[in-house]
C-alpha cells in the first residue's frame, strides 16, 4: 500500500508539473501534443489508483458487518472516540 501511495502521489507531482509547462506558454505545438498526451495517461492512472483505494474502503466497511459506502473522511470520523 504504501508503494501505491508514492506512486499515487509520483503521478500527482508530475501532473502538476506538466499543467505548469502547458501554462508557461513556452512549448511548441508538438512539445503540447505530447505533454498533454502524456497527462491524459496519468491522469487515467490517478483515476485508476483513487478507485482502489475507494474498493478497498467499502471492502473494510463490509468487513466490518457495515453494508454502506461512505466518504473517507466519514470513515475516519466515525473512528474516534
Amino acid at each position: 500500500m504504501a508503494t501505491d501511495k508514492i506512486d499515487f502521489e509520483a503521478t500527482m507531482s508530475r501532473l502538476e508539473t506538466l499543467v505548469a509547462q502547458m501554462e508557461s506558454g513556452e512549448l511548441t505545438l508538438e512539445q503540447s501534443v505530447a505533454v498533454f498526451e502524456e497527462g491524459v495517461t496519468l491522469t487515467q492512472q490517478a483515476q485508476t489508483a483513487l478507485q482502489a483505494a475507494e474498493q478497498t474502503v467499502k471492502v473494510l466497511l463490509e468487513q466490518r458487518g457495515e453494508l454502506r459506502t461512505a466518504p473517507l473522511n466519514e470513515v475516519a470520523d466515525s473512528d474516534t472516540p
